[in-house]
């Protein structure tokens, strides 16, 4: 791993009533190694050059907690959106889980997207952040088959085991789900996969799945993605030509039916899948913070 100078660790956005309710965007780590084939980040936009090395930014503890001090606004920090922030080096070097003793410190909210169950490691952080504010925790899972999990997300923790993590961390009371994003098209687009999905969600009590039934493809990022096609799945890098050019959001054949299948699983077993639902599932605590105000 690399360290970068850095002058700032968090910034406001503009979005989070669309995206989990965040206020505030967090980056510790810059760069990826999960090797995941189909991640956005690598794309030229964003910036991050040999996305594969990590890099960390230097006194980033230190900086954040001036950062959170400073801050005169309260609220939800959003982690995981570049980066994992839950790589192999976080192990070693526990950066996450300094900057999740700060946040508690300083009692803001935190939501976090993963691939990996060493969040779990976190636990006791993340229930004492959610004695104070608002926890959410999403698990990036694109299919429920861990040997095509282990093709196009080599380096990450399978799919069983991030089920198991869910599992982990809702019975301590943690409001925790699935990115069910992206559905690869050819790939993870189908039935069985779906409702597999979301039946283990059920079995593993998560409170929630979102997803986009397609994916991303731009420059960069469709270059390394259709260089693992032509390796891993024979004949599709041309039937994504074909169907996609050089179009930037790939929704998956069938679209509508397979929304639908979803969302009629989901209702099945009483799992949310809206992005209103799920901000208002996890912010409970703000609402009745809001209604106590109201009545005093």
């Amino acid at each position: 791993m690399e360290f970068v100078k850095a002058k700032t660790i968090i910034s406001k956005v503009n979005y989070g009533d669309k995206w989990y309710g965040v206020l505030y965007n967090m980056n510790l780590y810059r760069g990826c190694c999960h090797g995941c084939i189909y991640c956005d980040s690598r794309s030229n936009c964003y910036h991050v050059e040999n996305f594969d090395t990590v890099r960390s930014k230097e006194n980033a503890i230190a900086i954040l907690e001036q950062e959170l001090y400073s801050k005169r606004e309260k609220g939800v920090i959003g982690i995981g959106s570049m980066s994992d922030p839950y790589n192999p080096f976080e192990k070693e070097y526990e950066i996450t889980r300094k900057a999740l003793e700060l946040v508690a410190k300083y009692q803001y909210g935190i939501s976090i997207t993963t691939k990996s169950d060493l969040i779990v490691r976190d636990v006791d952080l993340l229930k004492k952040i959610n004695e104070k504010n608002d926890v959410i925790v999403a698990f990036t899972i694109t299919t429920a088959d861990d040997a095509i999990s282990k093709v196009i997300e080599p380096n990450v923790s399978i799919s069983s085991e991030r089920f198991r993590a869910i599992r982990e961390l809702t019975s301590n009371g943690i409001y925790t789900g699935i990115m069910m994003s992206p559905v690869l098209p050819y790939i993870t687009d189908n039935k069985d996969n779906i409702k597999e999905i979301v039946r283990l969600a059920y079995e593993n009590g998560a409170n929630f799945i979102y997803t986009y039934m397609g994916m991303t493809l731009r420059e960069n990022q469709r270059d390394y993605y259709y260089d693992k096609l032509e390796k891993h799945f024979k004949g599709l890098k041309q039937k994504y030509m074909t169907r996609y050019g050089d179009q930037y959001n790939c929704t998956v054949p069938g679209y509508r039916e397979l929304y639908q299948l979803f969302t009629t699983e989901c209702d099945k077993y009483g799992i949310v899948y809206t992005m209103k639902d799920i901000i208002s599932g996890y912010q409970k605590k703000k609402n009745r913070y809001e209604q106590i105000t109201l009545f005093e």
